[in-house]
């Protein structure tokens, strides 16, 4: 995995640049996220991994895959990283660009991913709510992804970068029992 980020981490950055430059943020990480589909199927991976497939193919392949399933439009730039990733044999590393991409499109415009996991399905008025709160405190946009996990018995974990906000029970009793050994 660590291998792969590294790998992914120049394409990201690149695409990221192009996207950039043309104004084109949304449509880029739109294309990237469809194109990371695409090269996570099984049998993309098969075809990915076959010798007898040569770069030029590969990317043929890839980009008439998007096009049919995904109903993806890619531009000629779009096009081209796809042929250059297929050249140096980068296109099994797709979805840690789509990854990267996202984290630099977020940091542009001063977005940061929120993990939500909660003992309980949230309503939307509380999600809201915690998601207002989160903005206030880390001072910037929050995009949120909620998970359900009972074994926190109550209340929520966020997950925002580095810092991780555990208001569980479970948290809670774990913080506790910690205390005791001590």
């Amino acid at each position: 995995m660590a291998e792969n980020v590294t790998l992914a981490r120049p394409y990201a950055e690149a695409a990221f640049q192009l996207a950039k430059s043309g104004n084109a943020l949304a449509a880029w990480s739109d294309v990237l996220s469809g194109l990371s589909a695409v090269a996570g199927r099984p049998e993309m991976e098969e075809c990915i991994g076959n010798p007898r497939l040569s770069p030029a193919q590969l990317a043929q392949l890839c980009l008439d895959v998007a096009a049919a399933d995904t109903k993806l439009s890619l531009t000629a730039d779009q096009q081209n990283f796809v042929r250059v990733l297929a050249d140096n044999d980068r296109l099994i590393v797709l979805p840690e660009i789509a990854a990267l991409f996202s984290e630099l499109k977020h940091g542009q415009e001063g977005v940061k991913d929120a993990e939500i996991t909660s003992a309980f399905a949230l309503d939307e008025a509380t999600l809201k709510n915690l998601v207002a709160d989160l903005e206030r405190k880390f001072g910037c946009r929050i995009q949120a992804t909620v998970k359900v996990d009972a074994e926190l018995i109550g209340g929520v974990r966020i997950a925002v970068g580095d810092e991780v906000i555990d208001a569980s029970v479970r948290g809670k009793l774990a913080a506790m029992a910690t205390a005791l050994k001590n």
